[in-house]
């Protein structure tokens, strides 16, 4: 095979891992912000849960058992948003960021008191982390040209967290637009009021958009921290939600053009990666700093302007009170 296309295969390989999280937690967004709820909490959210599942994992052997307490730690927290911002009327942002702020101090504490290991917790091996599946016939069809290393090593071999990820993506598409549940769901992030007026509850859909949000936050965590990665280390969640947040922003509140913009932003970091330490022509090494920087740069310049006008939700942020509005 040749070497420049194995690189190739091998590079998007890297791009798909790197996305999942990104992935899970756009679509997270996607059901927090399509109900009107802005939600900056995501970072905060993944990372509870990482820790969550690192733990429930070291302890019990189980990375199922981890999943489990990660979706339970992300709708918990995604809940305790809701209460804030949708019981309480509170403002969102500050709800968001003191969700981030909480966890990432409490995580590694509760991380160093259990475990004794500097804010970590024990490297995860063997049931306590998630396998990477080898999917059928993709031993026989290696040997292949092109179609055989694109079956074997881009669609195979990856942990079955991924293929969830690819999954949820239809799904989500499939729940917000061929659902009486995702029409409710888009038309209370637009007319509250009108929903109000129809009989349909606001403050249940929120809270049920809610536990979507929670639920695949869990699972982008459980991922950083079993699958991916072999155990928790403080803040190891390294600015995903906001990532992707910017993908959700960058897809204009849409599944599929979110999914795209985390494959974009999971290609940079993968080709940071590859690029560190490495000689460029007419230019030569560039410092380590300013390669790591390649993602978030990406970000704030496609964020920019160089996506047109990417229009809200127009009841996103927006607290609704039925006594204040008299419907």
């Amino acid at each position: 095979m040749d070497g420049a296309f194995l690189q190739t295969i091998l590079l998007f390989d890297s791009t798909i891992r790197l996305a999942t999280p990104l992935i899970l937690a756009a679509l997270a967004g996607l059901f927090a912000e399509r109900s009107g709820i802005a939600d900056i909490g995501l970072e905060g959210k993944m990372l509870g849960a990482a820790f969550a599942a690192a733990a429930t994992a070291a302890v019990t052997g189980d990375a199922w058992l981890g999943l489990l307490s990660g979706i339970l730690v992300g709708i918990a927290a995604s809940l305790l948003h809701g209460f804030a911002c949708i019981t309480h009327n509170g403002n969102q942002i500050v709800s968001g960021v003191a969700i981030n702020i909480v966890i990432a101090g409490l995580a590694p504490t509760l991380a160093d008191a259990w475990f004794g290991q500097a804010g970590r917790t024990p490297s995860l091996s063997g049931s306590a982390r998630f396998p990477s599946l080898e999917l059928p016939f993709a031993e026989a069809l290696a040997p292949l040209p092109i179609l055989g290393p694109l079956y074997s090593v881009l669609i195979s071999g990856h942990n079955i967290l991924v293929y969830v990820a690819a999954f949820a993506v239809p799904l989500t598409w499939y729940v917000l637009y061929k659902t009486r549940f995702g029409l409710r769901l888009r038309a209370v992030g637009e007319h509250p009021e009108a929903v109000d007026t129809a009989g349909i509850s606001v403050t249940w859909l929120r809270y049920q958009a809610m536990i979507c949000t929670g639920a695949l936050c869990g699972v982008a965590g459980t991922y950083l921290s079993t699958a991916h990665g072999a155990g928790f280390i403080r803040d190891m969640t390294a600015g995903k939600g906001f990532l992707a947040l910017a993908a959700l922003i960058f897809g204009k509140w849409r599944p599929v053009p979110a999914l795209l913009a985390c494959l974009l932003f999971a290609f940079a970091d993968a080709v940071q990666v590859r690029l560190q330490g490495v000689d460029l022509p007419l230019i030569g090494r560039v410092p380590t700093q300013a390669i790591q920087a390649l993602p978030y740069v990406l970000t704030v310049l496609l964020l920019a302007g160089f996506v047109g006008r990417a229009v809200a939700p127009r009841a996103i942020g927006r607290a609704y009170d039925k006594e204040r509005t008299g419907v």
